[in-house]
């Protein structure tokens, strides 16, 4: 029997041409200072791209050899059911870092019907976005402006203004954006942020700025899959802003079909857990420790755990004041 406790995993870094610095810079990742950082995957199971346990009875197993061997004690009841409906059978979420040096495509992703029939099949993505760090001026463009209908998205598109379509709002350190698929959408440029995320990376390119790749070729579009994909019902995004945070309590940022998403803000410590679910954690400000965590140092800004459903009710204890996000299954 397995002495189940929090599972600290080692990131898996993305390279991508819009990346920066600032996982680095801010978060204290020991990363090469000439590099381009753009992602840091925290808790994944997506193909060839798996979490690897850092520490305890279980280090160096993959989060995918944890699920088909121990599925149920992992992922409670709900996870369990909810793994075995995945087309892959896979973790069903996934949590990262972005940092976007330079603004990402505009981009669409797929709904679970429309990912379901892929070659191969994968899940939908529908996501969250907490920014953690914004320079002045820094936007986030998010669904469509009112009116704006598939021939007026493919007409500006092709003729390169598809920008002037998309709602945008200037970001904040705090926002959360529900990013629902089929919603048109791009992180831009001078934003860190955390992204909660169904497990999927399945994304349509409908514009990227007319830039060059690392190869001096644009990047391949994917237009026509992306109108297909958009949901033209969905209308402008909307940041949770000002949410009134309880002191030693939960705010619950976000809520759809995939997860539920709160903050916390703790002083004193505080028992997660124990109803038969798995939690991830992410630390946004401060430091936390974890009962039973075989890691011997504190999850400081941008550390990130999963607690198994097995694992019981786990005991956080902040270092003074710490802020992290939980996030878990409906």
């Amino acid at each position: 029997m397995i002495p189940w406790h929090p599972l600290r995993f080692r990131p898996l870094y993305k390279q991508y041409l819009w990346g920066g610095q600032k996982l680095r810079t801010v978060l204290d990742r020991p990363l090469d200072p000439n590099g381009v950082f753009a992602e840091s995957w925290e808790v994944c199971d997506h193909g060839a791209d798996q979490s690897v346990v850092l520490a305890g009875p279980l280090t160096g197993r993959t989060l995918r050899e944890l699920v088909v061997e121990h599925g149920r004690e992992l992922l409670g009841d709900a996870g369990w059911r909810a793994r075995q409906a995945l087309p892959s059978r896979r973790f069903p979420l996934l949590l990262k870092y972005l940092d976007a040096r330079q603004d990402l495509s505009l981009q669409v992703h797929p709904n679970d019907a429309m990912a379901a029939r892929l070659d191969p099949p994968d899940l939908g993505k529908t996501e969250a976005w907490v920014v953690l760090e914004s320079e002045p001026g820094s936007v986030i463009y998010a669904g469509l402006k009112p009116g704006v209908d598939r021939p007026a998205l493919a007409k500006a598109i092709d003729e390169g203004t598809c920008a002037d379509c998309l709602h945008q709002f200037e970001a904040q350190p705090g926002d959360c954006l529900l990013i629902p698929a089929g919603m048109v959408h791009s992180l831009g440029r001078g934003n860190l942020v955390v992204e909660i995320q169904q497990s999927s990376d399945t994304t349509f390119r409908l514009f990227d700025w007319n830039r060059l790749g690392p190869d001096g070729k644009p990047r391949a579009l994917h237009v026509q899959q992306g109108l297909d994909a958009v949901d033209f019902r969905l209308g402008p995004g909307a940041a949770r802003r000002g949410l009134v945070q309880p002191e030693n309590g939960p705010a619950e940022l976000a809520r759809c079909h995939a997860f539920v998403l709160h903050r916390h803000a703790l002083t004193v410590p505080r028992v997660l857990g124990g109803d038969d679910r798995f939690r991830m954690l992410t630390v946004l400000e401060g430091a936390l420790t974890l009962d039973g965590d075989p890691l011997d140092e504190p999850l400081a800004r941008g550390g990130s755990a999963l607690l198994p459903a097995a694992a019981g009710p786990v005991r956080a204890l902040p270092r003074g004041r710490a802020v992290f996000l939980e996030t878990h299954l409906p």
